[in-house]
C-alpha cells in the first residue's frame, strides 16, 4: 500500500507544506484517505507543467476530470477494483479479442499478439503536458477541472479512483489499467483526461511503422470496441504518429 499523501492537502490546499503551488482546490473523500485533490474552476493550459512536480514530490498524477456530469454522480468505487500489477497486458487483451472480434470484420480472428513500441524520442511527461494543454481549449475535455489521485504511475490513475467508464465492457477498470501501463512502458503513454465514460492518453512515442500500427489496432479493439468505427487498417492509419488516443465506451 502506498501512503496517502492528500490528507496533508486538507488544512494546505495550496500544497505548500510539500513544496507545492496549486490553483484553488479542494480534497475528496474520506478524512484519513482521502480519493483526490480536485480544482474549484477549469484547467487553464498551463495547469499541467503546474500540478507536475506533485508527482515527484508526493505520488499525486495529475488527471483532467471532464464531462457533463458533476464529479459526485460519477460513481466512483475505488473499493470495487483490483490492483493493475496483478494482471498481465496480453492476456487482458487476449481474452477480450476473443469476445469481440469473432465476425464484427475488424480483421482476423486470430490474436496477433502486442506491438512493438518504437525507439523513445519524446519526455513522455513533455507530451502529456502538451496534449493536457490542447485538451483544455477545444473537445470534450474543454472546461475539465485538474485533479490529483494517489497512484503509482499514471496508468493507474483509473483503477485508483475506481472510475466505471468501460463498466459496459470490462467491469474491473484494473485490467484495463494493466495495458496501460503496458502502453506506458511501449509507447510513453500517460492518462491525461477522463469523462464519465471517455479516457484520453498522450502518446510520446507513437507507432510509424504499418505493419506495427496494425497490431495496435487490434490492441485498441480489444481494448475498446466502440472506438474503432473504421476497419483495422483504416484505423490503424491514424495511429501512425499521433500525438493522443482517445477511447469511449456506450
Amino acid at each position: 500500500m502506498l501512503a496517502n499523501p492528500l490528507p496533508q492537502l486538507t488544512d494546505d490546499p495550496t500544497g505548500r507544506a510539500l513544496g507545492l503551488d496549486l490553483p484553488p482546490g479542494r480534497v475528496i473523500g474520506p478524512a484519513a484517505d482521502p480519493l483526490l485533490w480536485y480544482a474549484d474552476a477549469p484547467a487553464a493550459p498551463a495547469d499541467w507543467t503546474r500540478l507536475a512536480p506533485a508527482r515527484r514530490a508526493a505520488g499525486l498524477h495529475p488527471v483532467l476530470l471532464g464531462g457533463t456530469q458533476e464529479l459526485v454522480d460519477w460513481e466512483l468505487a475505488p473499493e470495487e477494483m483490483s490492483y493493475p500489477g496483478d494482471h498481465d497486458a496480453e492476456d487482458v487483451l487476449e481474452e477480450l479479442w476473443a469476445g469481440h472480434a469473432a465476425g464484427l470484420g475488424h480483421g482476423a480472428e486470430d490474436w496477433p499478439g502486442l506491438a512493438e513500441g518504437p525507439e523513445p524520442r519524446e519526455d513522455p511527461e513533455c507530451s502529456a503536458a502538451e496534449v493536457a494543454a490542447a485538451a483544455t481549449c477545444e473537445g470534450h475535455l474543454k472546461g475539465a477541472r485538474a485533479a490529483l489521485v494517489p497512484a503509482r504511475r499514471s496508468a493507474d490513475v483509473p483503477a485508483a479512483l475506481g472510475w466505471h467508464g468501460p463498466e459496459n465492457h470490462e467491469h474491473d477498470v484494473a485490467r484495463l489499467c494493466a495495458v496501460l501501463r503496458s502502453w506506458e512502458d511501449r509507447f510513453g503513454a500517460r492518462v491525461v483526461g477522463l469523462s464519465p465514460t471517455s479516457l484520453t492518453v498522450s502518446v510520446a512515442t507513437p507507432p510509424t511503422d504499418e505493419d506495427e500500427a496494425l497490431v495496435l489496432a487490434a490492441e485498441h479493439f480489444a481494448f475498446c470496441p466502440d472506438g474503432v468505427e473504421t476497419d483495422l487498417a483504416q484505423y490503424a492509419e491514424s495511429l501512425r504518429g499521433g500525438a493522443s488516443w482517445t477511447f469511449w465506451w456506450d
